[in-house]
């Protein structure tokens, strides 16, 4: 059964995905040994989980595409579970409107992405054609986006926590940034991607690698902005919401201003500025129902008159979210790591 403190313990993990029990015990007002039941229940049923991946944008290499496939009607569904498996498809959604499916598609050069959609994605049977935008910057993605499940009390006491904290407790961070990425760190992000609260200890077994350098790495990979941490979590805590990519051409000279806006927007998950498609911008939005993404194109077309929707695709089903697969009931049922 989910209740409001569910909802809002995944709340406060969107905020501070490590952040101990102890942390949030006061803010969500129950003890320390509640919560930690309730995300052992939660996460067991795959109802929540707390993943891992690097960022493109702040390691300053690597692309992220949006990959619109058209399949035949009858292989929709094996499309998309095939992708699934792929490490280089970190997201596959079901979704209406000018196509099929859309991936999600990570990979560190040009080359790389390009052999992906033309050699792998072009090749499996069902896929009538594909449509490639790149993401040229992001300016929201899925780890910043809020239930509103907390009150603003709420938020800012979880606002205030650390984001190094350790969920068994642990030392303060230490100084010192990434310049690089290296085996040591490739190893600790898939161990994370997999459970993002894995301890310290766990995870210094599980790489082989000293606590301390655990620790120390964790910390810097973390304040540098180079890993990000990510709750999320089944429709059955969001209350079904429904997701909508917007394809939108805005004019250069408003689109800073648009994207600021967009991402901006509680209803916004991802917003990013793309390149090779008609459209400019891409932004999905996370609404309770379908009808209100109009409302969202509505106040769009007040403070930005030039910009005009491309297209807009509703999804239907989320097969696999940032490497976790989901059941056709958006529950995590397993974990392909994210590699490029």
């Amino acid at each position: 059964m989910i209740d409001e403190l569910d909802l809002a313990l995944v709340d406060a993990l969107r905020a501070d995905p490590r952040a101990p029990w102890s942390r949030l015990a006061g803010p969500l007002g129950v003890d320390p040994a509640t919560l930690s039941r309730r995300w052992a229940r939660l996460s067991a049923d795959g109802d929540a989980w707390v993943t891992c991946y690097p960022s493109a944008d702040r390691i300053g290499r690597g692309l992220t595409a949006l990959v619109s496939v058209e399949c035949r009607a009858d292989a929709v569904t094996e499309v998309a579970a095939t992708l699934a498996t792929d490490p280089q498809a970190p997201t596959v959604d079901l979704v209406s409107g000018g196509a099929d499916v859309i991936v999600t598609v990570a990979a560190l050069t040009p080359g790389q992405l390009t052999a992906y959609v033309l050699d792998r994605v072009g090749h499996v049977p069902g896929v009538l054609r594909t449509r490639t935008a790149f993401v040229e910057r992001t300016l929201r993605e899925g780890s910043t986006w809020r239930d509103g499940a907390l009150d603003p009390e709420q938020r800012e006491a979880i606002g205030d926590l650390p984001w190094d904290s350790e969920p068994d407790g642990g030392e303060p961070r230490t100084e010192g940034s990434p310049t690089s990425l290296g085996p040591t760190d490739r190893a600790l992000m898939h161990a994370l991607g997999a459970d993002g609260r894995m301890t310290f200890a766990e995870l210094a077994e599980r790489t082989g690698l000293p606590p301390t350098t655990v620790r120390r790495r964790v910390d810097e990979l973390r304040r540098s902005g180079f890993l990000v941490l990510r709750c999320d979590a089944s429709p059955r805590l969001g209350g079904h919401a429904v997701g909508t990519t917007l394809w939108l051409d805005v004019p250069s000279a408003d689109l800073d201003a648009a994207c600021r806006w967009l991402g901006d927007l509680a209803q916004t998950r991802m917003c990013g500025v793309v390149a090779g498609a008609e459209a400019n911008v891409a932004a999905y939005v996370m609404t309770h129902q379908i009808g209100e993404a109009r409302q969202v194109e509505a106040e769009l077309g007040r403070a930005f008159p030039r910009a005009r929707v491309i297209d807009r695709q509703v999804t239907l089903r989320t097969v696999k979210l940032v490497g976790r697969l989901l059941d056709p009931e958006g529950r995590a049922v397993g974990y392909v790591p994210i590699d490029t």
